[in-house]
């Protein structure tokens, strides 16, 4: 169990700085203008599309304790497949929880409006949507998991 409790947290850690890091360029003041994605600075208070920004500083301690409650559950589970994509969306979550911590709000930069307004997103968000693909192709294919 502390070997996959490493394997997770070693993960999260690389996931989590390369995220921070990403985001300082934004917070810093970069900021790059296309036809279809700007890159910019907004600090979204609520989750996906600003959902439970109601919440606020509740929010941050709700998702806090979700992601110990991921890790908790997959150390019960045991099952070595789920620690690679449990590790991405700890990292991932644990940046944009950081960010609330920091900054009052998530640190969202990448905007699409090329044929309609999409919301503002960042590269965390795009790596918990990783994990959870990846998480459901496993749950969904039994035998590429094996314990």
């Amino acid at each position: 169990m502390l070997k996959s409790l490493l394997l997770i947290l070693f993960v999260a850690m690389g996931v989590f700085v390369a995220d921070q890091a990403l985001k300082t360029v934004f917070v810093e003041g970069f900021r790059y203008y296309t036809q279809c994605i700007d890159l910019i600075l907004v600090y979204n208070k609520g989750v996906a599309f600003s959902m439970f920004a109601f919440l606020a500083e509740s929010l941050k301690w709700i998702q806090l304790a979700l992601l110990v409650g991921v890790v908790g559950y997959t150390l019960w589970l045991k099952q070595r497949c789920y620690l690679l994509p449990i590790g991405v969306m700890v990292g991932a979550g644990l940046s944009n929880v950081a960010d609330r911590f920091i900054h009052g709000g998530v640190v969202d930069y990448v905007y699409w409006h090329c044929g309609f307004n999409f919301a503002v997103f960042n590269a965390a968000d795009v790596m918990i949507d990783i994990a959870v693909v990846w998480l459901l192709i496993l749950n969904y294919k039994p035998n590429m998991c094996k314990s």
